[in-house]
């Protein structure tokens, strides 16, 4: 499954205007840059982790801490 997701992640990066997971992507990068910019970030680490986890959790409706 992360295979899966990581292959749709690369697709929307390389051709955005085709790409199924367009809308995943955008709501994913908001969602991110608003908490990058809050402030509350410990470590980079984290945004990178935080946007893979929201991309993931829009593209199959679960959340992906539960695994």
């Amino acid at each position: 499954m992360n295979e899966d997701i990581g292959q749709r992640l690369v697709q929307a990066l390389k051709a955005p205007q085709t790409s199924e997971s367009q809308e995943s992507f955008l709501k994913a990068l908001e969602l991110t840059k608003a908490y990058a910019s809050s402030g509350s970030v410990t470590h980079f680490s984290a945004v990178t982790r935080l946007f893979y986890d929201l991309f993931e959790m829009f593209e199959t409706g679960h959340d992906p801490r539960q695994k």
